[in-house]
């Protein structure tokens, strides 16, 4: 008999919010497991300061990128405003026949960076005028939606901020239309100083009517009847509401043909602008942050690699690349005890002066470290093993040597990124951070594309090596402090070339003053034709500029020989490169295959159940229904009898299994297994391991193999 005096209720508790869940500090988990040690805090306080140091420098180099984009951005929407300003009740003859003016930013398939670059340019345009709206594909499916967006974002950045709330209370009532829209516009321009600040205290709008700029992020995402509607009532209200478009397009300008008929794209004034490229975008960042002795975090080759790989062929997101050097730094410094020595050179030998002794131990048991020793004296050796104050005292010289590493190598494979970036076919490369890794990775000099990058060399025209020339100057001048004998010689190189000119010249006037008075006949002619070719084929004897472009070529060579060695070479180079290239691929580079492999053949472990601990090739009846059908279908060959399939699965479930009788009968238990199967199998289809097949009806396909 049911009960009527207990109602049903749902009851709503408020959370207390004195009672917060005590977060543990970032810097605890560097005392975690194996990587505990004193100096866990002060290591994370480097990585801290190192990372903000470097994430600044990022931002600003951003900033300097974008600059003249925003600017011509800025231009131009100052210039499609002026006719609107001039005369508003003329505004569509100004513009020709009611043209929408329409900047078709093109910012490369590297989504990702898209928000960011909005959001800077949103900051710079809100110094012009405070409307300005960015709308996303996924928030306007139709122009229901669009206008209601549109007007909901005109409200946030409404001039006059007194009134903002009471405006949205009108808002809620107001049917959102270009009509009223209109008239919006025209009451807050009418009320408004020009000289009042907007919302944002940067915005200076210099005009009483400024123009609403609308930021369409995603272009090619929106509906193709949404965007026609909107741009053929927008045109149709010019006179009164000056609205400019701003297209974010990831592929091509082409894309807003395709969209949009010819009586409708016929209505815009279209200017494009492009963005600057992904890949020269990472080369700066690469130079700002990696070829620098400004920051001392280093990648190893492997590491470099993985970063750019990821890089070129999934997304080409510059967000992404300094997302995986932050994970890089941070794996660093977690790691490597001695990654205490990775920052200023100053500091970093202030802090060897108080290293523990478990940290001097640490920097002995170092490959690099070892590898010294073994060259020393005997006497020096046991002073380095023995002596702490002693080994403080080498450990300081090493790290100044490392550093002056550092400059000089930066400096020399800048200037041979010169020599080699303009060869036919690019040997070494033809960006700067594919001779990096190369330079990483071994001895470059024992290259055959090394080999073949001078041969190349030394087929050079003048112009190209004084033009080469040149540069590498002005980049060794920058440091004269290392490399300042390297400059001067390459500027007597330089003067060599200018005085061979000069004699050139000479020599060209006094061979036609005097071959002016002489007479050559065929015989003389055929005569010196062969001594030149006999010359030539022997090889006795070189021009001057042939031997002074030799003479370049050598001296290159030798730089790259001294200043271009593998960073293993180096002493404590450990403590400043990160080399843990599996660890960054395991975290950056997703195996979903392997994973879901994982999960359905020992799913003990993810779910760390000791009755799920097995041995290899038994299948636990107290296993998930979907593992138990997995590894029973490994055992298929390409076709599966569901027949088979599901009497094995019985067995299965029901090994080892205590039946009551008076529970359930066996007609019930077999049902209650046979949807258990179906659910399975139903699971695999899913997941993609199975398929239906025409062949046989009661068969399924396999469609996987090798266990994953």
């Amino acid at each position: 008999m049911a009960t009527s005096s207990v109602s049903k209720g749902c009851f709503v508790f408020k959370p207390n919010f004195r009672k917060r869940k005590i977060s543990v500090p970032v810097e605890e988990y560097f005392n975690n497991g194996k990587n505990e040690s004193e100096d866990s805090k002060l290591r994370f306080e480097t990585y801290h300061l190192l990372w903000q140091q470097m994430k600044s420098e990022t931002e600003q180099l951003q900033e300097e990128l974008n600059k003249n984009l925003f600017d011509s951005l800025i231009k131009f929407l100052q210039n499609s405003h002026s006719g609107f300003q001039k005369s508003s009740r003329d505004w569509g003859c100004q513009i020709k026949l009611r043209e929408i003016p329409t900047a078709a930013l093109i910012l490369g398939v590297n989504v990702t960076d898209h928000d960011l670059t909005f959001r800077s340019l949103t900051e710079a345009l809100q110094n012009v005028t405070p409307y300005v709206v960015s709308l996303k594909a996924r928030d306007c499916p139709d122009m229901k939606h669009f206008l209601q967006k549109l007007f909901s974002q005109l409200m946030d950045c409404c001039v006059d901020v007194e009134s903002k709330e009471e405006e949205k209370d009108i808002q809620k009532n107001i049917y959102c239309s270009m009509d009223s829209l209109s008239n919006w516009y025209r009451n807050v321009t009418k009320n408004t100083d020009p000289r009042r600040p907007g919302k944002k205290s940067t915005s200076s709008s210099p005009w009483q009517s400024p123009p609403v700029v609308l930021i369409l992020k995603d272009m090619e995402s929106f509906t193709t009847k949404v965007l026609q509607d909107f741009i053929v009532i927008s045109s149709q209200h010019l006179h009164e509401f000056p609205l400019i478009l701003i297209f974010g397009i990831a592929t091509s300008p082409i894309i807003i043909h395709r969209l949009l008929p010819h009586a409708v794209s016929s209505l815009l004034c279209i200017e494009i602008f492009q963005s600057l490229s992904c890949k020269e975008h990472l080369t700066t960042v690469l130079d700002k942050l990696l070829l620098t002795t400004e920051f001392p975090f280093k990648l190893s080759e492997k590491v470099l690699q993985i970063l750019t790989n990821i890089f070129l062929y999934y997304d080409f997101s510059i967000q992404n690349f300094i997302k995986g050097l932050q994970l890089s730094l941070l794996e660093h410094f977690y790691s490597q005890p001695l990654s205490v020595l990775c920052c200023d050179l100053p500091e970093a030998k202030r802090r060897l002066n108080f290293l523990s002794d478990s940290q001097c131990e640490n920097i002995r048991r170092l490959p690099s470290f070892r590898r010294y020793v073994e060259k020393q004296a005997a006497e020096k050796q046991v002073a380095l093993l023995t002596n702490e104050r002693f080994l403080k005292e080498e450990a300081q010289s090493l790290l100044e040597n490392l550093h002056v590493y550092h400059t000089n190598y930066f400096l020399v494979l800048k200037c041979l990124h010169q020599f080699t970036s303009s060869l036919p076919k690019y040997p070494l490369g033809r960006q700067i951070r594919e001779l990096y890794c190369t330079c990483l990775e071994k001895n470059i000099w024992e290259s055959e594309e090394y080999a073949s990058a001078l041969q190349l060399l030394r087929m050079l025209a003048k112009d190209e090596l004084m033009i080469i020339l040149q540069k590498c100057f002005n980049i060794l001048k920058s440091s004269e402090e290392q490399l300042g004998s390297t400059a001067k010689g390459v500027e007597e190189l330089l003067a060599q070339f200018q005085s061979l000119d000069e004699a050139k010249e000479e020599e060209d006037t006094s061979g036609s003053q005097s071959k002016g008075f002489q007479k050559t006949d065929l015989y003389h002619l055929q005569k010196s034709l062969l001594e030149m070719k006999e010359l030539r084929r022997t090889g006795k004897k070189q021009t001057k500029f042939e031997a002074l472009r030799e003479k370049v070529v050598n001296f290159i060579d030798s730089l790259v020989r001294e200043y271009l060695l593998p960073p293993e070479t180096q002493p404590l180079h450990e403590a400043m490169y990160f080399t843990a290239a599996h660890t960054l691929h395991e975290h950056l580079n997703a195996a979903p295959r392997i994973a879901l492999h994982t999960a359905l053949n020992n799913p003990y472990y993810y779910l760390k159940n000791e009755a799920l601990k097995t041995e290899e090739g038994c299948i636990p009846n107290v296993a998930p229904d979907v593992c138990i059908a997995y590894k029973l279908h490994l055992e298929c060959s390409r076709l599966i009898n569901l027949v088979d399939w599901s009497e094995a699965f019985a067995t299965v479930v029901t090994a080892a299994e205590k039946v009551d009788a008076n529970s359930i009968t066996s007609e019930e238990r077999n049902e209650i297994i046979h949807a258990r199967f179906i659910r399975a199998v139903s699971e695999l289809e899913l997941l993609g391991f199975v398929k239906p097949t025409k062949q046989k009806t009661d068969h399924v396909a396999r469609l996987t193999w090798g266990g994953c």
